[in-house]
């Protein structure tokens, strides 16, 4: 079984009434009772628990991270953000949401300031799969129109997507890569941009199936730890190398 941490920073929810509205028990309830019905298992951290609730037992034994953030990207510690991108380049696969682009973890992993254009203006939003065949994509709608959503907007300054899965246009005209994939060490990334605080998004079906899929593609297809440093001498025996 999938190992899924959901990390929220848990802060709108408890301080605006809008957001209270529509998420009343947090964003990270939703997303996590979205995966469990997806067969995952799921458990939730915030910013308020000690070590903003990723211990390093926490952060050892999950699989897969799913980050949303906005409003307190510098409150949490350099420390933890370090330890998630550690984890990463080991392996831990990583699903950063919406406004999670300003992230700590985010921002480290992309090397770049990760700014875009925005705007909120209850705007429609239609995400256009522009690589059908990508495992992100499979079983979806080839267009999901959200009648209501914040605007992003180009120029979305992150390096190259290793592939883009899902581009976006909103009604003032603008254009977004709202699906990418990157590769860090060993660990695999999915931008996913939908999912402002005070739009229901992530009660959209094709939106949850969206991030069950990409929590599949982000799997580590193996759990050891690469290892580095000091290693042992290799001789040959025969035609073969093994290790002395």
């Amino acid at each position: 079984m999938i190992n899924v941490t959901v990390w929220n920073e848990f802060v709108h929810e408890q301080i605006r009434d809008d957001v209270k509205a529509v998420y009343p028990d947090g964003i990270h309830k939703v997303l996590a009772d979205g995966l469990t019905k997806e067969g995952f298992a799921c458990r939730t951290a915030t910013l308020d628990q000690d070590e903003h609730g990723l211990t390093e037992s926490v952060l050892n034994s999950t699989d897969v991270m799913l980050w949303w953030g906005h409003t307190a990207h510098d409150l949490v510690d350099d420390d933890i953000a370090e330890a998630v991108v550690r984890r990463v380049n080991e392996g831990m696969g990583l699903i950063v949401l919406h406004s999670g682009h300003f992230s700590k973890p985010f921002k480290q992993l992309m090397g770049t300031s990760c700014d875009l254009k925005w705007r909120v203006a209850d705007e429609q939003e239609i995400l256009w799969c522009v690589n059908p065949t990508h495992p992100i994509a499979q079983g979806v709608n080839p267009s999901i129109t959200l009648d209501k959503e914040e605007m992003y907007g180009e120029f979305f300054d992150v390096p190259a997507p290793d592939e883009l899965v899902y581009l976006s246009n909103f009604e003032g005209g603008e254009v977004f890569r709202s699906g990418c994939t990157y590769r860090r060490g060993h660990g695999k990334i999915f931008y996913f941009r939908p999912g402002h605080e005070t739009y229901p998004t992530y009660y959209n079906q094709d939106i949850m199936h969206i991030i069950a899929n990409a929590v599949r593609w982000a799997y580590p297809a193996s759990n050891a730890r690469p290892a580095f440093g000091r290693t042992e001498p290799q001789r040959a025996i025969g035609s073969k190398l093994t290790v002395s």
